[in-house]
C-alpha cells in the first residue's frame, strides 16, 4: 500500500459525509506528503528522495524496523517550532476534510530534542498548528517513546505536565515494541496516573501476547493500541473482553508495515464478534496512504460488516474516548443523529459471540 489513497475508491460514499471520530493517529504519520515536501526542500533536499514523488515512493515498508528508520528519517525534517505549527494545521485540515470532528492525536516531543526543542515548546506549537482548524477537536496524548527508555520517558512526563492545559489529556508509549517491553515503565506510568493523565500503550503490534499482557498488568492502561497479537492467547481475549478494555485498531497500518500479511488476516471480525470494545483508526494516514473512510470501506469488504455493523463501529469509539461523560454522551449522539448515516438502526443488534 502506498500514500496516495482517495475517497473516489470508496464503494460507500456515506463513509465520506458521516461524521467520525479517531482515538489512535500519530501526527507526525499525518503530515501531508505536499508539506512535509516543502520542509525537506526547506533543509537542503535529501539524495535519495530528489522529487516528491520519490518521497512517497520512500514510504514503502520492507518490515516494521523499516517503517521505524523510516520515521526516524522523516522527523530530521522537523526542526522548528514554526515546522511543527505547520504540520499540526496541515495534518488537522486532513483530518477534517474526512469529516473526523474529535480526534486524540499522539505526538512524540522526545524526536525534537536533538534540535534544540523543549517539550514544552514542541507542545505548545502544535496546539497553535491545531488552532487554527476550528472543524475538529484534537486532544492530545505524549508519546514517551520507549526507545529512550523510562529515565527519559519520566521526564518527559514532568515537562508536559507543565503544559497539560494545551490539551494533553494522555500519555502512550510507542517505538520498538519488542525491544523495549512495557514492565521497566511500569513507575511512570503509576505516576502518569497520579497526576491525572490516561494511559494508552502499543502493544500486540510488533510483539507477541505477551507484550499485551506487560501493557494490561505491569501499566494498567485504558486502553490499548494495535492489540493484533493478542489473538493468540484466549485468556488474554477474554481478559480483555471482560475488562472491556478499548483497543485501538489499525488494521490498514498493520498490512503496511507487515505486521499481518494481508487484511483477511486481521483479528477485527473476531474481536468484535466477542464483543470486545473497539475503535478503528488510521495511526500514520500520510506514511500508509490510508484514510479513515478506506478503513472502514475495505473492512465491510473483506469481513462482510453490514452498514449497522459499520455505524456501531464508529459511533462505539466514542466509549473509549478520554471526555467526560457528558461531553462523551454529546458526542456519541452528535455521531449517531448526524443524516448522513444510511438507513440503519441508531442501536443495531447485539453482536455475534464466537468461541476465542
Amino acid at each position: 500500500m502506498a500514500p496516495g489513497g482517495s475517497e473516489a475508491n470508496l464503494q460507500r460514499g456515506w463513509l465520506l459525509a458521516v461524521p467520525k471520530v479517531e482515538l489512535h493517529v500519530h501526527l507526525e504519520g499525518s503530515i501531508p506528503l505536499s508539506t512535509l515536501w516543502s520542509l525537506v526542500t526547506r533543509y537542503g533536499g535529501d539524495s535519495s528522495c530528489p522529487t516528491e514523488a520519490h518521497l512517497a515512493e520512500r514510504f514503502r515498508y520492507r518490515d516494521f524496523s523499516h517503517f521505524i528508520d523510516t520515521w526516524v528519517w522523516k522527523n530530521n525534517f522537523i526542526r522548528s517550532t514554526e515546522d511543527l505549527e505547520l504540520c499540526a494545521e496541515a495534518a488537522a485540515r486532513a483530518w477534517a476534510a474526512q469529516r473526523i470532528v474529535y480526534a486524540e492525536v499522539f505526538y512524540s516531543p522526545g524526536d525534537f530534542a536533538r534540535f534544540g526543542l523543549s517539550t514544552q515548546e514542541i507542545t505548545c506549537a502544535v496546539r497553535r498548528g491545531l488552532a487554527r482548524v476550528p472543524d475538529i477537536r484534537v486532544q492530545l496524548v505524549a508519546d514517551l517513546i520507549r526507545d529512550f527508555g523510562p529515565a527519559r520517558a519520566l521526564r518527559t512526563l514532568s515537562e508536559v505536565t507543565e503544559v497539560r492545559d494545551e490539551g494533553v489529556v494522555g500519555v502512550g508509549i510507542g517505538g520498538s515494541e519488542a525491544e523495549f517491553p512495557a514492565e521497566p515503565f511500569a513507575y511512570v506510568f503509576e505516576r502518569a496516573r497520579r497526576a491525572g493523565f490516561r494511559t494508552s500503550a502499543h502493544a500486540g503490534e510488533a510483539a507477541g501476547p505477551e507484550s499485551v499482557w506487560g501493557a494490561v498488568r505491569s501499566l494498567a492502561v485504558d486502553r490499548i493500541g494495535h492489540a493484533t497479537r493478542a489473538a493468540e492467547d484466549p485468556l488474554l481475549l477474554e481478559t480483555l473482553r471482560a475488562r472491556q478494555i478499548p483497543l485501538e485498531l489499525c488494521p490498514l497500518s498493520n498490512c503496511a508495515t507487515g505486521i499481518i500479511p494481508s487484511l483477511s488476516r486481521h483479528p477485527v471480525r473476531r474481536y468484535f464478534d466477542l464483543g470486545m470494545r473497539l475503535s478503528v483508526n488510521t495511526d500514520d494516514p500520510a506514511m500508509f496512504g490510508n484514510t479513515l473512510m478506506e478503513e472502514f470501506d475495505r473492512l465491510a469488504d473483506e469481513f462482510a460488516f453490514d452498514d449497522g455493523e459499520l455505524k456501531r463501529l464508529i459511533c462505539g469509539a466514542t466509549d473509549g474516548a478520554w471526555l467526560p461523560d457528558l461531553e462523551k454522551s454529546a458526542l456519541r449522539r452528535r455521531l449517531e443523529d448526524d443524516p448522513a448515516w444510511p438507513s440503519v438502526p441508531s442501536e443495531t443488534r447485539a453482536p455475534k459471540r464466537r468461541e476465542a
